[in-house]
């Protein structure tokens, strides 16, 4: 395996550079550059110097870190250099020089952890969202994950589960010795089954984390010129859609992200729902307009007329500046002109958030971790339709792949590309 080597902190320049090098030839480009070893853990003040011709490079601290007890599962050396640009560089380009070294890929630091079994695959993500977290929410919820939030819940899962399938295959290693038979094994099996089902679909149902990331969808939705590209504007607090008095200025949906009260929203102004479009190109835009009603978390309804069905709907009185439409009955009254009500709207719209959010308190899954979940789940669920303890280990099986998967022990190959692409080089 090549050493890798990266600055693992902010951007240069700065202060500090902290340069890792990683892999089974780190300690040996620590004597090349800086003489000898200092001692594990501990900080020392080295001066670095270029194995191709004593170019004096640096003076630094200079760490190590036996593996298999570092960050990355392997032996591991932090230089902590001048922050200069030209330093870096200096470093950097003397190391790539060297046999064996290169320079470390996205991520290629942390996925290193996670093969040498430093951390699971859960953890990993926990990681990756936490290098993304831009609220308070999304941080606590990421540091749970890192912290191995649910690397536990699945090891919980997992040993009520070994449980089970210990006495199934005890019963099918001794199925021919009377003294070993029970016949309320099936009963005892298949209700244990069914009890750890239940408690992993609460935890599935729980909202996921990507609303946290990627924000609570609000559809901003009504007839034409109801004030939605307005109202857009002043939630947003700039110009991001086109404001006309005529009708079907705005053909597509605009999507602005913003964030407010700790809450990452993302806001989408719809084409207006016209019973007859003027044109083609209109009905499209009516169409997507329909179809992100059905993906929206909040609904935003703009018309007079009845809103639609939906779970979290606010039907508004958009223009209660103007004479005569000062209320509206059963309606949040508001005005995107002076302001009036539109703090009443964003606590209106925290109360629903309450709701599609992860509990503050409690373990949510991602998206993959969740249908993975749910995989486990139904294969618990369907022993309850069996009477064959053949047929039952096989579900049992199929549910401790399901658990292995969400941690990272089989069947994960294909997405650590994906998600340590996501990582900074230093990561």
């Amino acid at each position: 395996m090549d050493t890798i080597f990266a600055v693992s902190s902010g951007a240069p320049p700065a202060a500090i550079a902290v340069l890792r090098v990683s892999g089974p030839r780190a300690f040996d480009v620590v004597r090349d550059f800086a003489g000898d070893l200092p001692a594990p853990r501990r900080a020392a003040v080295r001066a670095l110097h270029d194995p191709a011709d004593g170019t004096l490079l640096d003076r630094a601290l200079v760490l190590c870190f036996p593996g298999p007890n570092s960050a990355t599962g392997e032996d591991l050396a932090e230089f902590h250099l001048h922050g200069g640009r030209a330093v870096v560089r200096a470093v950097e380009a003397a190391l790539a020089a060297r046999p064996g070294l290169r320079s470390a890929e996205p991520g290629e630091f942390t996925r290193r952890a996670l093969l040498h079994g430093r951390i699971d695959l859960s953890e990993a993500e926990g990681l990756g969202d936490l290098l993304m977290a831009e609220t308070e929410a999304q941080r606590r919820s990421a540091i749970r994950s890192t912290e191995g939030a649910v690397r536990r819940e699945v090891e919980g899962w997992t040993d009520r589960l070994l449980g089970l399938a210990a006495r199934v295959e005890a019963e099918l290693d001794h199925s021919d010795e009377d003294d070993v038979a029970d016949a309320g094994l099936l009963p005892a099996i298949q209700a244990g089954a069914a009890e750890l089902a239940a408690d992993i679909a609460a935890v599935a149902g729980r909202p996921p984390v990507e609303r946290l990331r990627d924000g609570i969808r609000v559809v901003l939705a009504g007839p034409p010129n109801a004030g939605k590209s307005s109202l857009l504007n002043a939630m947003v607090g700039r110009d991001a859609a086109i404001v006309s008095p005529i009708s079907g200025t705005t053909r597509d949906r605009i999507e602005a992200p913003v964030v407010r009260g700790g809450i990452a929203w993302l806001l989408i102004d719809t084409a207006g729902l016209a019973e007859l479009p003027g044109d083609e190109i209109e009905a499209i835009g009516i169409a997507r307009a329909q179809a992100a009603q059905a993906e929206a978390d909040i609904l935003l309804w703009l018309g007079d007329e009845a809103p639609p069905d939906h779970d979290h709907l606010l039907w508004l009185n958009p223009r209660a500046d103007l004479p005569g439409r000062e209320t509206g009955e059963g309606r949040l009254s508001l005005s995107s002109r002076t302001g009036a009500g539109m703090e009443g709207l964003w606590e209106a719209m925290a109360r629903l958030a309450a709701d599609l959010l992860p509990p503050p308190d409690l373990l949510a899954l991602n998206a993959r971790q969740r249908a993975l979940s749910l995989d486990a789940a139904a294969a618990l669920d369907a022993i309850a339709r069996e009477n064959d303890l053949l047929l039952i280990a096989e579900h049992l099986r199929s549910a401790m792949r399901a658990f292995d998967a969400i941690t990272g022990r089989a069947g994960v190959e294909a997405m650590l590309d994906a998600l340590f692409g996501r990582f900074c080089i230093g990561k």
